[in-house]
């Protein structure tokens, strides 16, 4: 399962990457030789660098690519560091929880209630705000791997 998840992450952050990148060739393009600057680009390179960000943040968690300070595993005896990482995932795994998966979805049903959306495409931004919980998700299956797989709980 984890491959499945990691290979779909992998083609949809070069995808939106992709859809980025188009869009800023585009905005200039349109601007500077068709004088005639594209309204839908600013808002398509915002919400594909947050979609961006937010899924390669969960990439970064499962492949163990994030910054990482070694100040404190490089000073713990080899029997603390079990309990070390463990603390650690255990943090990511609270925090993704709390904070992105139930707070996110909070968040996108708010922008739904409310009727929120955005100023060009007229997008719900319910929509661009679900990446929050589905990259929470992400992080907190990441880390209960990690934690299940090392055995440190």
């Amino acid at each position: 399962m984890r491959k499945a998840i990691d290979t779909f992450l992998e083609k949809a952050l070069i995808f939106i990457f992709s859809l980025m990148l188009l869009s800023v060739i585009w905005q200039v393009f349109s601007r500077f030789l068709l004088k005639s600057p594209s309204t839908i680009t600013d808002e398509i390179s915002s919400f594909s660098l947050i979609w961006l960000g937010l899924l390669g943040a969960a990439y970064a968690t499962g492949k163990r690519l994030h910054l990482a300070i070694d100040l404190i595993p490089s000073h713990i005896v080899a029997n603390r560091q079990k309990l070390y990482d463990g603390i650690v995932h255990g943090s990511i795994l609270i925090f993704g929880f709390l904070v992105m998966v139930i707070g996110g979805a909070r968040l996108c049903w708010l922008t739904f209630v409310f009727q929120q959306k955005s100023a060009t495409l007229e997008i719900p931004l319910g929509f661009i705000y679900l990446v929050i919980p589905i990259s929470g998700l992400l992080i907190c299956y990441y880390s209960l791997e990690t934690l299940l797989r090392k055995k440190r709980f």
